[in-house]
C-alpha cells in the first residue's frame, strides 16, 4: 500500500514489515530511513546494495529463514533496487520473520515497475513515494531551521543558500549543519558568509555546466569539462541539478509566453532569481521554448535511469547527452 511522508511521521510506533522508499528526492529518502533506524535502535542493520545482496542472495534467505542472524532484532537495508527484486518479495511475501524489518531504497520507479506495482497493491507492504521538493519547501525548512536556531537572517540570504544547494534537500540539510557550527556564538548570518560556507568548488563547477548548457554555450561547456575531473558518482549530482533548473526554467518560459515581458517575468518569479543569476536566465528563457524544456525535462528522466544502469559508462553517456543537446539549431 502507498503510504504518504507525512503519514509515516504519524507513527507513535514501528512494527516489523517491508518498505520500498522510491523517488529522486535522496535527502527525504535518507530522512525517513534514518525515522525508521530511530524506531529499531536495538535492531542490527545489515546493508547491502542489489548487486551485493543477490551474489549472496541463497545464503541470505537461508539465514533468514533459520533465524541465525545473532537470533537478533535485524534491519534488512537493500540500496539501488530495481524490478530485479521482485522475486526476493515474492519469495518472502507469505512467510513470517520475525523481528525483521526490510527497507528496500531506489531511484525513479516508473507506474509501469513490477517492484512498484507489488508493492502499491499488496497490503501488507509499505511503499513511500518521494518527490522533489520545490523551492517553497526547502525555503520552509532553511527558515525553520534559522528560527529555531535563534539566528537573524535575511530572506535574500536563505533564497541564495537554498538557490546554491540546487533545490537538493541532503545538500541544503548539510549546508545547514555547517552554518550551525560556525553559528555558535553569533546571532546573526551574514550574505558573505554564506558564500564563504556553502562555496564548494565542485558545486559551483556543476552549476555553471548545466547553466551554460540550458544557455547553449558550446565553448563554456567544453572548456567547463575539461577543467574539472568528474567522476561517475558525480552524474547523478549533475542530473538532478539539470532537473531542479529546467523545472524553474519551465515555469519562467510559460511565463513569458503569456505576458511576453522577460524582464517582469524574472523580477516577479517566486522564489525571488538572485540578482548575479538574472543574466544567465534571461539567456536560458530566450534559448529554450517551452515545448523543447518540457521534451529536456524527459530526457534527462530518462538519462538519470540509463546512468543508474551504466554506472561505470555514466560519465560517457552524460557528456554525450550534454553536447548533444547544448547546441545552437546551425551548429
Amino acid at each position: 500500500m502507498i503510504l504518504k511522508t507525512y503519514e509515516f511521521l504519524k507513527k507513535k510506533k514501528l512494527t516489523d514489515s517491508v518498505y520500498l522508499l522510491f523517488g529522486d528526492n535522496e535527502g527525504y529518502q535518507n530522512e525517513i530511513q534514518s525515522k525508521i533506524l530511530e524506531f529499531k535502535k536495538e535492531a542490527k542493520i545489515f546493508r547491502y546494495d542489489e548487486k551485493e545482496f543477490f551474489e549472496n542472495y541463497n545464503t541470505i534467505l537461508s539465514e533468514l529463514y533459520n533465524k541465525s542472524f545473532f537470533e537478533t532484532e535485524k534491519i534488512i537495508l537493500i540500496s539501488r533496487v530495481t524490478d530485479k527484486t521482485s522475486q526476493f518479495i515474492y519469495e518472502i511475501l507469505d512467510k513470517e520473520l520475525e523481528d525483521t524489518t526490510i527497507i528496500l531504497k531506489a531511484g525513479i520507479l516508473e507506474k509501469k515497475s513490477k517492484l512498484r506495482s507489488i508493492f502499491e497493491k499488496n497490503k501488507s507492504l509499505i511503499c513511500i513515494p518521494f518527490y522533489n521538493d520545490d523551492q517553497k519547501t526547502l525555503i520552509s525548512l532553511a527558515s525553520n531551521f534559522f528560527r529555531e536556531s535563534n539566528i537573524s537572517v535575511s530572506f535574500e540570504l536563505i533564497n541564495a543558500l537554498v538557490e546554491r544547494c540546487n533545490g537538493n534537500r541532503g545538500y541544503l540539510e548539510n549546508e545547514l549543519k555547517k552554518i550551525k557550527l560556525y553559528s555558535e556564538g553569533k546571532k546573526v548570518i551574514t550574505l558573505k558568509d554564506i558564500f564563504l560556507l556553502t562555496n564548494l568548488t565542485e558545486n559551483i563547477n556543476v552549476s555553471e555546466l548545466v547553466d551554460n548548457c540550458l544557455s547553449k554555450n558550446q565553448k563554456k561547456i567544453i572548456k567547463i569539462i575539461n577543467e574539472n575531473n568528474y567522476n561517475n558518482e558525480d552524474c547523478i549530482l549533475i542530473t538532478r541539478t539539470f532537473l531542479s533548473k529546467l523545472k524553474r526554467l519551465k515555469i519562467l518560459r510559460a511565463d513569458f509566453d503569456k505576458n511576453h515581458d522577460l524582464e517582469g517575468t524574472i523580477a516577479n518569479h517566486k522564489p525571488p532569481i538572485f540578482w548575479k543569476d538574472k543574466p544567465m536566465v534571461t539567456q536560458q528563457i530566450r534559448k529554450r521554448g517551452l515545448k523543447e524544456i518540457n521534451n529536456l525535462i524527459i530526457k534527462m528522466s530518462n538519462l538519470e535511469l540509463l546512468i543508474k544502469e551504466n554506472s561505470s559508462n555514466s560519465l560517457n553517456i552524460l557528456y554525450d547527452f550534454i553536447l548533444g543537446n547544448c547546441r545552437e539549431p546551425n551548429n
